[in-house]
């Protein structure tokens, strides 16, 4: 009977998602610089173990994701944290955001793709099931406008830089600024090598991705990817040019 109670408890440790307890609730969580999922469990309860596989591909997906985390707390042992935040059954699960420490009551559904679509949504992210990002990452709707219009129309190329770059420039998030900087230095690349440097960095890439690295650097090169591939589609053909 003990194995198997130890069993059970293991099976909600291991895994991505990130364990809870009155040590490390408040850090995590209260912090607002984070968004954060948490499932309350208790080991003994049926449907928190049916849940169990699929809350962890859902952990596995956002791994990456610092500022999106997705966390349990055994709320049958850490008593205090359930009754901080009444809760009454399991799995009861909450989302704190970085402007709501309260906690937003879960009621979405409960397939790997329900919460992968909830928290793209609430964080701001871009990710797909297994961990991967989709061709909306890295991107930027203005940015885009003005990447069609770059190639579209060569006379306005250097007020489009400067006016581009002022913006990245001024923006305090940092993956927006990011973002909006590999637009300006594509742009520039551009203007220097011409547009047949579009179509030979996005192969360069693409070799890149088909080799090993780390999960933070694929993210990067996707997102360049996606960037590039926007300048791609709106490059003239030869016989628009003529």
């Amino acid at each position: 009977m003990k194995l198997l109670i130890l069993i059970s408890i293991i099976s909600f440790v291991a895994g991505e998602s990130l364990v809870l307890t009155k040590d490390n609730f408040d850090q995590h969580v209260m912090d607002p610089s984070k968004n954060v999922l948490v499932e309350f469990y208790a080991p003994w309860c049926g449907h928190c173990k049916n849940l169990a596989p699929v809350y962890e591909k859902v952990a596995e997906t956002f791994k990456n994701e610092p500022k999106c985390i997705v966390a349990k707390v055994d709320a049958d042992s850490e008593k205090e944290i359930g009754s901080r935040f009444s809760v009454s059954g399991f799995p009861t699960i909450k989302f704190f955001s970085k402007t709501n420490k309260d906690g937003e009551e879960y009621s979405s559904g409960r397939s790997e793709q329900n919460f992968i679509d909830f928290l793209n949504e609430k964080c701001g992210t871009n990710r797909v099931s297994g961990g991967g990002i989709d061709d909306k990452a890295g991107r930027i709707d203005a940015f885009d406008t003005a990447a069609e219009t770059f190639m579209k129309n060569p006379d306005e190329r250097e007020s489009l830089i400067a006016q581009l770059a002022d913006t990245a420039a001024g923006e305090s998030d940092p993956d927006y600024k990011k973002s909006g900087e590999y637009y300006v230095k594509v742009m520039k690349k551009i203007q220097e090598k011409g547009n047949e440097y579009v179509t030979k960095e996005l192969a360069r890439l693409q070799r890149m991705l088909e080799g090993h690295m780390t999960s933070d650097k694929r993210d990067t090169m996707f997102k360049r990817k996606n960037v590039l591939s926007v300048f791609a589609e709106a490059t003239p053909s030869a016989k628009e040019e003529l």
